[in-house]
């Protein structure tokens, strides 16, 4: 099965311009803990509520302070084409719960996320996903 056929479409970005308030605002009425950062159909980067609550209070940013200054650019992506598993097995490595997802030509085209692994399937992948995302991971390096 292809990631395409479990992922949501409709995903909900923030952009590099908005505040960190408006995108905790935003994960907060999506009850997610991270969002993509978009240009238009491009993903730029990820933010999560981690990189606004300790490395944006870490550094004395308040809420005023633009997403590009606290994403993160390096953003590890599922292609819609790839199978479940092996996107599976990238969330545990990375040890994320949501990943996004993008075209042959580089554009969001939608989230993966655990719950859609454990909805969609009735193999393993969302279990090795799971035990890869509550492992306990080496240092952050957050920037």
């Amino acid at each position: 099965m292809k990631v395409s056929e479990v992922m949501t479409r409709d995903v909900k970005t923030v952009r590099p311009d908005q505040s960190a308030q408006e995108a905790a605002s935003f994960m907060l009425s999506e009850d997610a803990g991270s969002m993509p950062v978009s240009e238009g159909d491009r993903l730029i980067g990820m933010i999560t509520d981690r990189d606004i609550a300790v490395r944006g209070v870490a550094k004395g940013y308040g809420p005023d302070t633009l997403v590009r200054e606290l994403m993160t650019g390096d953003v590890l992506c599922a292609r819609d084409d790839e199978s479940i598993e092996d996107v599976a097995a990238k969330m545990s490595r990375a040890q994320v719960r949501r990943m996004p997802v993008v075209d042959s030509n580089e554009r969001l085209c939608g989230i993966v996320s655990l719950g859609d692994l454990a909805r969609e399937t009735d193999d393993q992948s969302a279990e090795q996903a799971l035990e890869g995302v509550s492992a306990p991971g080496g240092q952050h390096n957050q920037g």
